[in-house]
């Protein structure tokens, strides 16, 4: 869930940013553990956030604007200069009152840093620490690839699995309504002709025309049920993810991979963090809100031991935070003193891990959810033709 979270910072000056978290206390923690006094935390809905002027952050996304603002700042332009040339470019009316905004404040003195912080959403805290590392080593360009390469890498491993989920989803679908065709107007019609034989039907064919008739006599309603149905799935989208989440997360081997999706964008994030100068402990309370609710804490007790000057492999090896390929490799950053490179090349190999296991999953679920579909078609065919069976071996 997302909540907008309005709190004062510790140098002074009201901040709103938007957190994910399992419910507004979790939002409140996560706020109060980076040093903020937390003044109000409401919970937005995907259907607030679609109606509301901060709908507009629809129109405006991270990694295009991140990009146009490294072509123009590497053509020469200075900063003031990029963002003019972005308003002028800019055709939603939205996304251009948000750099319009980030130009006013940068004329009022601040730094770029200062006004995506002052403007809060869509820039989140891990933008926010790129660009005031960027401006501490003064190569935003170079902060702002660095960036970009995250974000990409991340919608890839997103798209990896949404991309492995529309075909089944799709399937599904298909199959549901042949079924419910099947059900609602074909066997009606058939017991209509069972009925004036007036032979005696097998127990499953009954079955099938009782069911048949309860469709086709309640259709409208039915179909009532399936528009609310997918209204509500529509607007109750993130509950619904969330919901589905949770029931593939009882599963042992998905609850295994989701443990390692979420490590891999752990030590992701953690690499980018570090590569800007960002201190690890520092780095490591920036992204407790990445992890689930089950997680979090096992991070924040590492994070606690590693700033008690324990190193960080052990830190996150006794915190479950770790798999035995990623230990190995913190133990090799801790030794050659690179560990940024280290995390960014522990989440590769698990990305992969994970792209190979999805390959993999998809090739099995396929074909056994093509067969259940067929095998429940198959069966109501059947069903409904048994008694015709039937009556050709009695007239035998």
């Amino acid at each position: 869930m997302r909540f907008e979270v309005r709190a004062l910072k510790p140098e002074g000056g009201v901040l709103t940013e938007a957190l994910e978290a399992d419910s507004q206390a979790s939002a409140i923690r996560l706020a109060t553990e980076r040093g903020l006094r937390v003044l109000s935390a409401q919970r937005v809905s995907p259907l607030t956030q679609s109606m509301s002027g901060k709908g507009g952050a629809s129109r405006f996304t991270l990694v295009p604007f991140s990009q146009d603002l490294v072509s123009l700042l590497s053509a020469g332009l200075s900063l003031p200069e990029t963002l003019e040339v972005m308003i002028e470019k800019d055709g939603h009316a939205e996304s251009r009152s948000l750099v319009q905004r980030l130009h006013g404040q940068l004329l009022q003195g601040r730094s770029l840093s200062q006004a995506a912080e002052i403007i809060g959403p869509p820039f989140p805290a891990l933008y926010i620490a790129t660009l005031r590392a960027a401006e501490r080593s003064g190569d935003l360009c170079e902060a702002l690839t660095r960036y970009i390469d995250y974000e990409l890498r991340l919608q890839a491993v997103r798209k990896k699995i949404v991309s492995a989920s529309i075909y089944p989803a799709a399937l599904l679908g298909v199959g549901s309504l042949v079924v419910l065709f099947l059900l609602g107007y074909v066997v009606p019609r058939f017991s209509a002709i069972y009925t004036e034989s007036g032979r005696e039907l097998p127990w499953l064919s009954r079955l099938l025309i009782e069911w048949g008739a309860l469709i086709n006599g309640h259709a409208g309603a039915l179909l009532l049920g399936l528009l609310a149905l997918v209204v509500g799935a529509t607007l109750g989208m993130r509950a619904l993810q969330g919901a589905a989440g949770r029931a593939l997360s009882a599963l042992p081997a998905v609850r295994a991979r989701l443990h390692v999706y979420h490590l891999a964008r752990l030590y992701r994030t953690l690499g980018m963090l570090l590569r800007g100068g960002t201190p690890l402990v520092t780095a490591m309370g920036m992204v407790t809100g990445l992890l689930p609710a089950l997680l979090q804490p096992s991070l924040l007790s590492a994070t606690e031991r590693i700033r008690e000057g324990s190193t960080a492999s052990r830190a996150l090896a006794d915190a479950g935070l770790t798999t035995p390929v990623a230990l190995r490799m913190l133990r090799v950053g801790e030794n050659t003193g690179d560990m940024a490179l280290m995390m960014d090349r522990i989440a590769a190999y698990h990305d992969d891990e994970l792209a190979r296991w999805i390959d993999w999953f998809t090739k099995l679920f396929e074909p056994l959810l093509m067969a259940l579909i067929g095998v429940l078609i198959g069966g109501i065919v059947i069903l409904m033709y048994l008694p015709i069976f039937d009556l050709a071996g009695s007239l035998q």
